[in-house]
């Protein structure tokens, strides 16, 4: 697999980045790995592991190098699922296999409803899909209380109440939204205000793609094989959850892979799980229909 090569592309609102690692030989079937806030970085063990593919990655508008033209654009799934169908496009359109995380995984699943014949597989691993929990009145305004936290008192607060709720395992407790945000020194944050209020996570996707709801007929009528994924040791935390319960809208069973919500990790942003073992499940998820 070659390096990766940096490429920019201009959409609405937005001016993204996106790489390209070209296979060896080239010309290999085309593998988007896409997550969200996460950017392009976060794939970099786990794409060493494709280099039969043409692995392309990107950063979301508002992350990493990715950076908003039209700051009051409202960036909900839709919006970033059709940036990642220009992406697409970019690199010769589809059909194309996709491994999408996180909140990358429910803007994939945005892309399907939209384009239904654009992508081959999509793996979506682990989505916040808090809107079709059980518990999805307790769980949203939690969602919107680390929105608040983060508004008010910035980024350090903010990401911390966004760790608690993360860090749950089972139903979010109804009087989450209304307990004290915990102090940021606990996860090793400053508590000081920069005055920012951009990060992609805390100011848009902890409300917009929490509140998401996926298009059950339309994800059911496309032609991608969809594949909800949970990971194996995520023990009921919340993304975790959203994978089962994406994947009891389909009428299926999640599949697991290995680790936890950053299972495919190596090390990038701190975070270390196993992306070669990782790697070897999802190769078989791709090539099996598991």
């Amino acid at each position: 697999m070659t390096q990766p090569v940096d490429h920019v592309l201009e959409v609405p609102g937005a001016v993204l980045h996106y790489d390209v690692r070209e296979s060896e030989p080239v010309g290999g079937p085309v593998l988007l790995m896409i997550g969200s806030p996460m950017g392009a970085g976060g794939f970099a063990a786990l794409a060493t592991h494709f280099a039969d593919r043409t692995v392309v990655t990107y950063d979301p508008r508002g992350a990493e190098r990715s950076r908003r033209t039209d700051p009051d654009l409202e960036v909900t799934p839709d919006v970033h699922a059709a940036d990642v169908y220009a992406v697409i496009e970019a690199v010769g359109g589809g059909p194309v296999d996709v491994f999408a995380s996180s909140g990358g995984a429910v803007n994939a699943l945005a892309l399907v409803a939209a384009h239904p014949d654009l992508v081959r597989t999509l793996v979506a691993h682990e989505p916040p899909a808090v809107a079709l929990l059980p518990d999805a009145h307790d769980a949203l305004a939690a969602c919107q209380a680390v929105h608040e936290t983060y508004q008010r008192d910035g980024f350090g607060p903010g990401m911390a109440h966004f760790i608690a709720l993360i860090s749950l395992r089972g139903p979010v407790p109804a009087d989450f939204a209304s307990r004290p945000a915990p102090d940021p020194a606990t996860f090793g944050m400053s508590a000081e205000d920069d005055g920012s209020r951009d990060d992609l996570m805390l100011s848009s996707n902890i409300v917009t793609v929490t509140q998401y709801r996926p298009n059950a007929d339309r994800l059911r009528a496309a032609s991608t094989r969809i594949v909800p994924a949970v990971g194996a040791d995520s023990n009921g935390e919340l993304a975790q959850r959203g994978g089962q319960a994406v994947a009891e809208l389909l009428g299926m069973e999640p599949v697991e892979f290995p680790g936890g919500h950053g299972g495919f990790l190596g090390g990038e942003y701190g975070q270390a799980g196993d992306p070669g073992l990782f790697a070897e499940r999802l190769r078989e998820v791709l090539a099996d229909g598991v």
